[in-house]
């Protein structure tokens, strides 16, 4: 058993070594809490991430299971998974050239009507899980990282490494953006920095719905 536990060392550092490179690489996932954790508070940056970290959860499950093979058999189905990724970001690049923001409070936080936490976990959850990209990436790590044969052990390991590297990076995030100083940054430019944010959901939407 000892002998197992050891050769698991070398695949998982690889594994977090990929997904750490992953994680860091600015994305949809890092607009979107950026924006949610100077908009409305950091506990809001916070819930956002775990749900981006659930997503990795299911991603990682994915990839250990073979999605690259999936996708590869059924292009149709990847297909579709990508147009509706890609339509899901152009809809909340749209949201932010529509929303109004609120002024920012003496605490820190958004003055005006805040989301929910299971609304800014939702939208964190989904904007992982509609990222086609991801999906690729994950199984791309899989298949570079892992053995043929994932023993279950292991498959777990790889998961919860991905899910604490994904969740320790966006909090921060989240502790960054949602700083006095950037509240007040925010608070002055308000209208440019969602126009910003909502760009870039829409140059990452359309290009996965262009690019096939």
């Amino acid at each position: 058993m000892e002998h197992l536990n050891v050769s698991y060392v070398a695949p998982l550092l690889s594994l977090a070594l990929l997904w750490s490179v992953a994680v860091v690489t600015p994305g949809p996932n890092f607009f979107n809490i950026a924006q949610l954790a100077v908009s409305q508070s950091k506990r809001h940056g916070v819930v956002a991430s775990l749900g981006v970290a659930t997503g990795t959860v299911l991603w990682g499950l994915a990839g250990g299971m073979g999605i690259k093979s999936l996708f590869s058999a059924a292009p149709t189905l990847y297909l579709g998974f990508k147009i509706a990724g890609g339509c899901y970001l152009i809809y909340l690049g749209l949201k932010q050239f529509k929303r109004k923001a609120a002024m920012t409070a003496a605490d820190g936080s958004s003055g005006g009507p805040a989301r929910t936490l299971l609304s800014v976990y939702g939208q964190g959850f989904l904007g992982n899980m509609t990222n086609p990209k991801a999906a690729l990436f994950v199984a791309t790590i899989f298949a570079t990282a892992m053995p043929a044969s994932i023993p279950p052990t292991l498959l777990a390991l790889a998961v919860l490494t991905m899910a604490t590297l994904s969740f320790s990076w966006y909090c921060s995030v989240a502790l960054l953006f949602s700083s006095r100083r950037m509240s007040r940054i925010y608070d002055r430019s308000h209208k440019w920095l969602d126009r910003f944010a909502g760009s870039c959901y829409l140059l990452f939407g359309a290009h996965l719905v262009a690019n096939r």
